[in-house]
């Protein structure tokens, strides 16, 4: 079912005579047909009609009815069903009076993955069964923490495959005992299991059944006199006893828990969240909501819980500890559903769950007060360059364009975007350059601009407040005609040029507008707003193009051999794990491969050596 009226004909009270009394979710939009506010309702009716039969409503609420020309509703089966679509909605339409997450990175796993000899590894992204993970962890410090602390104690390796596979000697891991060396048979297969299922063991919490099979372990090989190995199952139970206390916080083992705590503090929120896996505290993350003024800590956390965890790749912890006040209704129903398990809400903790509560607490409040000290010194920053520029008080997007290619090989053209008060990672795009004179920045910036720009003469993108061009007068003057030939000359251009020493803190800014230059004193925030800017855009662009060649130089010495097309090169790099591998392969193993004679295994190796 759905209703909805416009701007000329709105009448809240024929809209809501029409609702029924049953769960559901209402969208309100304004004149031009823009999402206002996603919200649920158990009863559609006495939901939607609070909004129209009642005066007392807060500055926010007022602000958005007076907005409104139309309500749209959409009747569920359930509220659990009004929740699901709820949140989808939110996700997909962002609205304004809405209070949205925004994690543009899913969160890192360890993994183990399998084979004869498994690798331990980094992994984000979706999951399989091929592998065994552990997590989530809130950051991709926490996992590499992880990993160094296996590699130490269970010395497993973590190599690619195609390097595992061509290695004729062991690595410096092996020398720093880090790695046990089965790329050249210096560990038995079934030793290097034992440590793979003690390493398992370990990240399920099931510290005691390592300790107690590296006992076993130590004891048979002191039996058969080899104290050497011994003294390697003994140093690997004095690590792991010394982590015991250290690693794991006052609860069962074998718990999952997530902590949820949020400081509000002059119209700006954070939400810490700390995650305990098998009983280990693995850290803890702090989110920043937007539209998050005038609403309480409560109602925050509420939106939190749905955001984060209905969508999540990996199903919701056992419990998530909450404060008071915080509406579970349907959640932890659905939750529980969609993890095929019960999954326990609790908002009036007590013992050690109020004390992670509290530790979430003291994060977020942490957290931010660090925020708070960089916004401040962000905005001025940001006052500094409109200032030194001239610009109106409204700069707030800055997008700033870099070009980077090696002799003209693979050339990639960079744009970063900066915007209320820090970097906007989600927006950054890349440009490969094709159909450009190799070594042409000039028109590989040209092409950039073009792309990047058309689509906001088609009604689609945001315009920029500044941007800013990395290189002299003469891209600048590139970039300027591309604009132009756009109809966005209104567009204040700033090109940043190197010094005459190229160093740090003596960069030109050439002013488009009359082509005025300035050179600021080296501790001029203004400055470092732009070199911050500038550097991003530069390291942004470095990465694109050297993905870009590295893929370009795998390929190319195969694509130039006579009789070898896309599908015969994917086998041979497939096979051998690389170009390397290929090169280092004899004639004869060349010609195992699928659809690749003994003559034309002959031609890949001469053409390779």
């Amino acid at each position: 079912m759905a209703a909805s009226a416009q701007a000329a004909s709105f009448d809240p009270t024929t809209l809501i005579a029409g609702l029924p009394h049953r769960p559901g979710v209402y969208r309100m939009t304004n004149a031009a047909g823009d999402v206002l506010y996603v919200g649920k309702a158990r009863d559609l009716r006495k939901r939607v009609a609070s909004y129209f039969q009642k005066s007392d409503h807060g500055p926010r609420i007022q602000m958005m009815l007076s907005q409104v020309a139309g309500v749209e509703a959409t009747v569920t089966g359930s509220e659990g069903e009004a929740l699901l679509l709820e949140n989808n909605l939110i996700k997909s339409l962002a609205p304004r009076y809405n209070i949205l997450f925004r994690d543009d990175k899913s969160y890192p796993y360890l993994m183990i993955g399998g084979g004869r000899f498994p690798r331990l590894g980094f992994h984000r992204g979706p999951l399989d069964r091929d592998n065994a993970y552990f997590g989530p962890f809130p950051s991709a410090g926490a996992v590499r923490e992880s990993i160094q602390l296996l590699q130490k104690v269970f010395r497993l390796r973590t190599c690619e495959d195609s390097v595992f596979q061509n290695r004729s000697r062991p690595c410096l891991l092996f020398q720093i005992r880090r790695c046990s060396g089965p790329c050249v048979g210096l560990v038995r297969e079934a030793d290097y299991a034992a440590d793979v299922r003690n390493a398992q063991l370990f990240m399920q919490g099931r510290e005691d059944d390592v300790l107690t099979a590296l006992a076993a372990r130590m004891q048979a090989a002191s039996d058969r006199l080899d104290y050497e190995t011994a003294a390697l199952h003994r140093d690997q139970i004095k690590a792991l006893s010394g982590l015991q206390q250290r690693q794991y916080v006052d609860t069962a083992k074998s718990l999952d828990a997530d902590a949820l705590a949020c400081v509000e503090q002059g119209g700006v929120a954070c939400v810490n969240l700390v995650m305990i896996r098998n009983g280990r505290h693995l850290g803890d993350r702090s989110f920043f909501p937007e539209h998050a003024e005038a609403h309480t800590p409560a109602d925050i956390v509420t939106a939190f819980l749905a955001q984060h965890y209905l969508q999540a790749p990996a199903p919701a912890p056992a419990v998530i500890v909450v404060g008071e006040g915080v509406e579970t209704g349907e959640l932890a129903a659905v939750l529980s559903q969609q993890a095929g398990r019960p999954v326990q809400i609790v908002n009036r903790p007590q013992a050690e769950r109020r004390a992670w509560l509290e530790m979430a607490g003291r994060n977020a409040a942490l957290a931010l007060a660090q925020r708070t000290r960089e916004r401040g010194t962000q905005e001025l920053r940001l006052a500094a360059v409109r200032e030194a520029l001239g610009l109106p008080p409204g700069v707030q997007r800055i997008e700033c364009f870099d070009v980077s290619h090696t002799m003209g090989e693979a050339t990639v053209a960079a744009c970063v975007v900066y915007d209320q008060l820090r970097m906007r990672n989600a927006e950054y795009r890349r440009y490969n350059i094709a159909g450009v004179e190799p070594g042409d920045d000039y028109g590989a910036l040209r092409s950039a601009l073009a792309r990047r720009y058309e689509r906001i003469t088609r009604g689609e993108g945001v315009v920029p407040d500044l941007v800013l061009i990395d290189g002299g007068k003469g891209q600048l003057n590139a970039a300027r005609g591309v604009l132009a030939e756009l109809g966005l000359s209104d567009v204040f251009l700033v090109g940043v040029a190197k010094g005459p020493e190229r160093k740090p803190g003596l960069e030109e800014l050439i002013v488009a507008d009359g082509g005025r230059t300035l050179v600021l004193p080296k501790d001029h925030p203004g400055l470092h707003l732009v070199q911050q800017i500038r550097d991003e855009a530069h390291r942004f662009a470095l990465a694109g193009h050297r993905a870009r060649r590295g893929k370009t130089r795998v390929t190319s010495s195969l694509e130039g051999i006579p009789g070898i097309g896309a599908k015969r090169r994917r086998q041979l790099l497939e096979r051998f794990g690389g170009l390397r591998g290929v090169a280092a392969a004899s004639v004869e193993d060349i010609a195992q491969v699928e659809g690749i004679s003994e003559r034309l295994a002959e031609r890949i190796y001469r053409e390779l050596h």
